[in-house]
């Protein structure tokens, strides 16, 4: 579906991407993370169509982006990070207007208005846009990106600054835009968020890629299962020779790498006299990946 190489972009001097290579299969939700200045808009404004590469090349289902932005433009829908939306317009007239200029037919465009507006529960009442809250803003904003029904769909920031239940709905409403085969491409500083609902995930480090893949594959590479134990003692100095150790809320928490060193601590716990209350057991976040490339780097 889309498959890039090489992807180098500079502004005036500044190297903004420096050769990312990127491949992405046909549907599914990708991720696209990195620190600030990292080059995600940059990325996904070329994705879009909306940048040309300094070098490099990118087909996206099938269409060269360089060559053709246009042609990619009626095939994909863009949602910038700050939707700048006609605030004197109706949320019927504004899709009305850009449904003309996908080229579609006025049944057409009344069919997709009312079939995303009621998916996207945006019950706008006739006001004009600048009368409605930024949670329904946005909604009027996604509703303008699928208008034409695209099977390609890049995100900046989908929720940014949204409370966090239409942000909840935004992320169910991708999940079921994957379902119907979509291919999404978003960037969100909430990471949380991108682990939840990526499929695969590209980490950026001031415009080179340091890692990408499955959320399996990106915990396998910066680190397997950590096991905690939660536990009650009198004193933890025994402890302390096998584990790490830290007070935590009334207790004190243990963390190991392995299985053995799991059973290690709590055989030594019980050994002691305390006694274990949980043991939980945690794969690296993308939050961890993120800091861990920021050291590196």
């Amino acid at each position: 579906m889309i498959h890039g190489r090489g992807i180098r972009k500079e502004f005036n001097g500044y190297t903004a991407l420096k050769g990312v290579d990127i491949d992405l299969p046909e549907s599914g939700i990708f991720g696209i993370i990195g620190h600030n200045g990292a080059g995600k808009t940059t990325l996904l404004k070329i994705l879009s169509g909306l940048l040309t590469p300094t070098e490099g090349t990118l087909i996206i289902d099938g269409i060269d982006v360089i060559a053709d932005p246009t042609e990619l433009k009626m095939r994909l829908g863009y949602l910038p990070e700050e939707s700048r939306l006609y605030d004197t317009m109706t949320v019927d007239a504004y899709l009305n207007f850009f449904g003309e200029i996908y080229g579609m037919s006025r049944s057409e465009i009344q069919r997709r208005s009312d079939e995303l507006l009621t998916s996207l529960n945006l019950d706008h009442n006739g006001k004009k846009i600048g009368e409605l809250s930024k949670g329904m803003r946005r909604k009027v904003a996604i509703a303008r990106s699928i208008l034409h029904d695209p099977d390609i769909l890049v995100y900046d920031e989908a929720t940014s600054g949204l409370d966090p239940m239409t942000s909840r709905f935004i992320t169910a409403y991708l999940r079921t835009l994957r379902r119907e085969g979509k291919t999404i491409i978003i960037s969100a500083h909430n990471l949380y968020q991108v682990e939840e609902i990526s499929d695969w995930v590209l980490i950026l480090s001031e415009g080179v890629e340091v890692a990408s893949g499955s959320m399996d594959e990106l915990r396998e590479r910066f680190g397997s299962i950590t096991y905690y134990i939660h536990f009650l003692i009198d004193d933890p100095a025994s402890l302390r020779e096998i584990a790490d150790i830290i007070p935590d809320d009334g207790m004190y928490r243990a963390s190991v790498k392995t299985l053995d060193g799991l059973n290690a601590v709590t055989a030594q716990i019980s050994s002691s006299g305390g006694r274990v209350e949980r043991i939980e057991s945690r794969y690296p976040s993308l939050e961890e990946m993120l800091m861990a490339v920021g050291k590196n780097g």
